[in-house]
């Protein structure tokens, strides 16, 4: 619910923007008045809105039958259901909000070009947004505007996270129920990485790597609590997935900082690659989770730039030889004070 609220916020006022500019800009002078100018802007306000809330519905977990038709499918569905909610809201708010009943003429000749010219504008934004959560919205920004074209160095937090066992879990409840819980898995952890500011790199199996720059907004130890967030999001769906798969999924992490190279890699389909020593090593210290008996590990390098919370317990444990590494590194668990 945190996550769209700023989104509908910022999309309430534009469009009550909008429709303040339409009034001046379209409508005749003689009916430039405060009453006019607020009828226009909450009219726009509430067709944005309309607009809003149905695209949110489609992108919810409630939506889940949608998301099991093809693309095409999904995207026709959800453009046209914008579409009729725009409309609809439009019918409603002129008669809310001037008392004018709308004319049969207007009905005939001009709305079915509405619901049209809605459902245009609808199926375009939905390509657009379901190619920003096909590559991701800030990699479609960088690729864009070239920033990774050629290799580029950067200062870089990186989260290996894997479901614990699944291996084990495959064998007991076959490659394709696993699959619909790792797919369940990492749908319900989106929204803690996100509120804690981490971009989603990859899935690779039963892994995913989230990344974020090593910047001053990252002191705060945003990093490390998303870990517990994702931990508080499972426990708080633990009784769903008992339902569902007959087991609450259990995951460990490694957290490491340091420089990465990124740069667009591929021909055919492009993708963004990180490279280095900082990948490696995070890769390997999240293998190490399970030789230490502990679900967060994190190395010394990380803890130089970031200031953990209070209410977490760092527990040194000592310098560890990573596998494929020569070099030591100081390894640290995190957990929370009881």
């Amino acid at each position: 619910m945190r996550r769209s609220l700023n989104p509908t916020i910022v999309l309430a006022v534009i469009g009550f923007l909008s429709g303040l500019a339409y009034r001046h800009f379209f409508d005749l002078p003689i009916e430039a008045s405060v009453p006019n100018y607020l009828r226009s802007g909450f009219h726009a306000m509430g067709i944005t809105l309309a607009g809003w809330g149905t695209h949110l519905y489609f992108t919810s977990r409630r939506s889940a039958w949608v998301s099991r038709w093809p693309l095409l499918a999904d995207l026709a569905l959800r453009s046209a259901a914008i579409a009729i909610a725009v409309a609809l809201a439009i019918l409603v708010l002129q008669v809310v909000l001037y008392a004018q009943w709308i004319e049969a003429k207007w009905l005939i000749e001009e709305f079915p070009f509405v619901v049209v010219l809605g459902f245009v504008s609808s199926l375009f934004v939905g390509i657009i947004f379901e190619l920003t959560r096909l590559v991701g919205s800030r990699v479609l920004f960088n690729v864009a505007l070239g920033r990774y074209r050629a290799p580029v160095r950067e200062a870089r937090v990186l989260m290996f996270l894997d479901l614990a066992g699944s291996t084990s879990l495959a064998e007991a409840m076959g490659e394709l129920r696993v699959q619909n819980l790792l797919t369940r898995f990492f749908y319900d952890i989106d929204a803690a990485i996100v509120a804690h500011g981490g971009e989603v790199h990859a899935y690779v199996g039963d892994e995913v790597i989230v990344t974020w720059p090593l910047d001053d907004k990252m002191s705060a130890g945003r990093c490390i609590d998303c870990f517990f967030a994702i931990a508080d999001t499972i426990a708080d769906k633990a009784e769903s997935y008992t339902r569902e798969f007959g087991m609450v999924p259990t995951f460990r992490a490694g957290l490491h900082a340091g420089p990465v190279v990124i740069s667009e890699c591929g021909n055919s389909r492009r993708q963004l690659a990180y490279f280095g020593d900082t990948v490696n090593v995070t890769a390997r210290l999240q293998e190490y989770c399970k030789e230490a008996g502990r679900n967060l590990l994190v190395s010394g390098d990380l803890l130089r730039h970031v200031r953990p919370n209070p209410d977490v317990l760092i527990e040194p444990l000592g310098p560890a030889q990573l596998r494929g590494r020569a070099a030591a590194i100081e390894v640290f668990a995190v957990q929370r004070r009881a």
